[in-house]
């Protein structure tokens, strides 16, 4: 089962991809997709479309998931990473792939088992469950880090509370 794991953002949408096998996991691939803050809004998310759908064509993917969005302090900041998020879930659903959606304290509780854990214990557990990894930034890492939280929680009470 392959499965992609998306971390939206306007700024630099993060993805990963990996396998998984009965309980073993194996990275496939991953990377960040960056828009231009100097263009306008749906120019930047175009921009996420077509790079996220020649990824998912690039692949044999069985399943999506999506990091479900957080509030921010900023209103405006929060409708426009969730405007990113929308088209995320879009180009996911639009190549027939089942999407599950994961809160990011269910994430870190998923890789590192505690919802509180910071950006570096969980890059840190990358390492461990996917040896040798090599990660194309920290958006990657959160996108790799969905991807391994779908694989563990998949079919459980969890996945299917959403």
């Amino acid at each position: 089962m392959l499965i992609l794991g998306i971390d939206p953002s306007l700024s630099c949408t993060g993805w990963g991809i990996v396998a998984k096998q009965g309980n073993r996991l194996s990275h496939i691939a991953n990377g960040q997709i960056k828009t231009d803050p100097k263009l306008p809004l749906a120019e930047r998310l175009v921009t996420i479309d077509r790079e996220l759908a020649a990824v998912i064509a690039a692949h044999t993917l069985d399943a999506a998931a999506v990091e479900e969005v957080f509030v921010n302090k900023n209103p405006q900041s929060t409708l426009k990473l969730g405007q990113a998020r929308g088209v995320c879930l879009l180009a996911a659903a639009r190549a027939g792939l089942p999407v599950a959606e994961y809160a990011t304290r269910l994430v870190k509780k998923a890789i590192v088992g505690t919802g509180g854990a910071d950006k570096a214990q969980v890059q840190a557990m990358l390492g461990v469950l996917l040896p040798g990894v090599k990660l194309a930034g920290a958006d990657a890492a959160d996108a790799l880090a969905v991807a391994i939280a779908h694989a563990h929680l998949c079919g459980t009470a969890a996945a299917l509370q959403r």
